[in-house]
């Protein structure tokens, strides 16, 4: 009986990564900017939160072009903890 709920629990780990496999699949790589980069952006998807620091700092936004293919954008913003006096 424990190895039958053995074997079901080696099945089920199994499963569970090669979902994880197929979703890293799915997900494009990381563009990283430049202002050489050439954008085509028709939608935009999401854009992560800037940090509550005073320096720069990554953000990435996920957008769609207009062929409908989904890319990741890394490019750099100044953070939103510095004050003004």
């Amino acid at each position: 009986m424990k190895r039958l709920i053995v074997l079901a629990l080696m099945g089920l780990s199994t499963l569970a990564v090669a979902d994880d496999l197929k979703v890293a699949q799915q997900q494009p790589a990381v563009e990283h900017y430049t202002y050489a980069t050439d954008l085509d952006i028709a939608k935009v998807i999401s854009v992560s939160p800037v940090a509550d620091v005073c320096d720069v700092v990554p953000a990435q936004m996920t957008y769609e072009d207009h062929q409908g293919q989904r890319h990741i954008l890394e490019y750099r913003v100044m953070g939103n903890g510095c004050s003004n006096g």
